[in-house]
């Protein structure tokens, strides 16, 4: 059973869960989104990047092995979110990890659609190969639009014939903008903080109907062979919980190293509440255990 603090905050993001299907207020999405943003923790310490063009912060504590890289792309239904909604997620990733973390700040839809967001994830990775970093002793990550923006850049990498990082983690990922998945249907009243009636109003902001099938878009429609080993992390609660599950088997049935992790309970990126209830921390705990395994620390 899942911890009473970590209840009292599903209660709270329950109380504030948008469920209609008129478009979205942009400007309202993204100042919540930002409102709940913290500050990075006091031992790690960020600066800003350029990378290759690409806005960025490089989060490392004093003690970081700094030869190893994770890479991370924040969520917000690729129309919002930012390098500072993310810093207390990504600031405890890199204090667990004891990497350097690359928190990317990706081009955002509508006013960037699609492909934008994917050409800035490739274009944040080949910054640290030219940087030094070696591919197996980077990491990509990210959750929600971030976690399927992950997994497109791995696709896009492999198709450019691109040296592939060590492993990829995807937390909550949004990866068919179908919207298809069973859990749209059978979890929309147990997802305490996306409603599946929302969604194709965010979507319709991204892309177009004539992408929704894009690979790089929905990397479930992708071939998915020859992608490095992959972490999945998943809440059983969620309304994307399908997309974890039939990417893992289309995954794995690909030949992929992949391990599906499904939470018990908890809602979607159950991660960005670290310091608030030992759930939180872990799974940033699982995370950082996967990692140090395919980066041989």
């Amino acid at each position: 059973m899942a911890s009473p603090e970590y209840h009292r905050i599903r209660e709270i993001i329950a109380s504030r869960r948008v469920s209609s299907d008129r478009p979205v207020n942009l400007e309202k999405f993204r100042a919540n989104i930002e409102a709940t943003a913290r500050d990075l923790p006091v031992e790690v310490n960020g600066t800003m990047v350029d990378a290759g063009g690409v806005p960025a912060e490089l989060q490392v504590t004093q003690d970081a092995a700094k030869e190893k890289l994770i890479i991370y792309f924040h969520g917000g239904g690729y129309i919002g979110g930012s390098i500072a909604s993310h810093r207390n997620l990504t600031g405890h990733l890199a204090l667990q990890s004891r990497y350097s973390v690359l928190s990317v700040e990706y081009r955002l839809a509508p006013e960037h659609a699609h492909p934008a967001a994917v050409e800035d994830a490739v274009t944040s990775y080949q910054w640290a190969l030219a940087n030094g970093y070696e591919p197996e002793n980077i990491v990509l990550a990210g959750d929600s639009a971030g976690g399927g923006l992950t997994a497109a850049c791995l696709i896009d990498l492999r198709d450019k014939q691109l040296p592939l990082p060590a492993a990829a983690v995807l937390i909550s990922p949004w990866l068919d903008m179908s919207l298809a998945g069973e859990t749209m249907i059978t979890n929309d009243e147990n997802d305490s903080s996306i409603s599946a009636i929302s969604m194709p109003r965010t979507r319709e902001l991204f892309i177009s109907e004539d992408q929704i099938n894009d690979p790089l878009a929905s990397p479930l429609e992708a071939d998915l062979g020859g992608l490095p080993p992959l972490l999945i992390q998943v809440g059983d609660e969620e309304v994307l919980l399908s997309d974890s599950e039939r990417f893992n088997e289309k995954a794995a049935a690909s030949g992929v190293d992949v391990e599906l992790r499904v939470w018990p309970e908890m809602f979607h990126v159950w991660h960005t509440c670290v310091g608030l209830f030992e759930e939180a921390t872990a799974a940033i705990d699982e995370m950082t255990q996967f990692i140090w395994e395919k980066t041989g620390n």
